[in-house]
């Protein structure tokens, strides 16, 4: 018995030479590995406490004792902003992984669903995506109050439905072709078309829009910490050193601009692997060099 083969699903082999020959991709990724190491490695890469106060050593400039200089409590920046790097990828990769997730399975129930069930589940995506996500973060913390708790849970909440959008179209692409109705003509259920045909080619986009989307739930929490509605102080979140840093702009600028470099290498960081990875994953464009 012949078996029916999957044009649509990549290659798999090759893809890490074909990332790390792209400059962008190479760039993105060292990038990345450099501040997830970090954020892993906080406690012993770090030089001091990010939260112990030392008034007498407050604003100090960057020198071989504080690399990065002081905050106006005499905190170290460095040490802050690697401990901020933790909380920001910390924060980041948990919520879009459970939007990822929740995404995943609603975008498939969705386009190999019935039809009714279809029509709810994108009734509630459109419903959710329409609310401004800014000012539908500040009443969901306005309700609950701010921390890293709710943080996530807005994040998951206005993740998710573009997740389960893009799931639910790859799928109604690739339920009517050649090879997935060959297999339902062998006899083929369901979960063996989802598990073996569907989840390999979707999980690839998702993926590309979840790395794209990293730097901007970073930039979410550094926005709303800096507001005071994210993680609230003493915590080191990169969010709360730019607010403190702006309140002393004049007299130290330097603690604005240790706070504002990573968030910029982040943001790039993320942008050019989710852009590597793009050219690497997607079949029918420049990623099929590797094949």
């Amino acid at each position: 018995m012949s078996s029916a083969v999957d044009p649509a699903l990549p290659a798999r082999r090759g893809i890490g030479r074909a990332l790390l020959a792209d400059p962008m991709g190479l760039a993105g990724l060292v990038i990345v590995v450099t501040f997830v190491m970090m954020a892993l490695l906080a406690p012993w890469v770090a030089p001091y406490d990010p939260i112990a106060l030392d008034v007498k050593a407050k604003f100090l400039t960057p020198s071989a004792a504080h690399w990065a200089g002081t905050d106006h409590l005499g905190r170290d920046l460095l040490s802050r902003v690697i401990w901020g790097a933790r909380l920001a990828l910390g924060i980041a990769i948990t919520s879009v992984g459970i939007a990822g997730v929740i995404g995943l399975v609603l975008g498939l129930v969705a386009g190999y669903g019935p039809r009714w069930l279809d029509s709810g589940l994108v009734l509630v995506f459109d419903s959710l995506s329409s609310l401004p996500m800014i000012f539908f973060a500040l009443a969901v913390i306005t309700v609950l109050g701010p921390g890293t708790t709710t943080l996530i849970l807005v994040i998951v909440l206005v993740s998710f439905p573009a997740y389960a959008r893009l799931i639910r179209t790859q799928t109604l692409a690739l339920a009517g072709a050649d090879y997935i109705l060959a297999e339902r003509a062998m006899g083929a259920g369901p979960g063996r078309i989802i598990f073996r045909h569907l989840l390999p080619n979707v999980v690839g986009p998702l993926v590309i829009l979840i790395c794209m989307d990293i730097p901007v739930v970073i930039m979410l929490e550094a926005g709303l910490s800096y507001l005071n509605l994210g993680v609230k102080p003493p915590s080191p979140s990169w969010g709360n050193i730019l607010a403190e840093g702006y309140t002393s702009l004049r007299q130290a600028p330097h603690v604005v601009i240790v706070a504002g470099i990573p968030l910029v290498l982040a943001t790039l960081g993320f942008t050019f692997l989710g852009e590597g990875l793009r050219d690497v994953l997607d079949p029918r464009g420049a990623g099929r060099r590797w094949a």
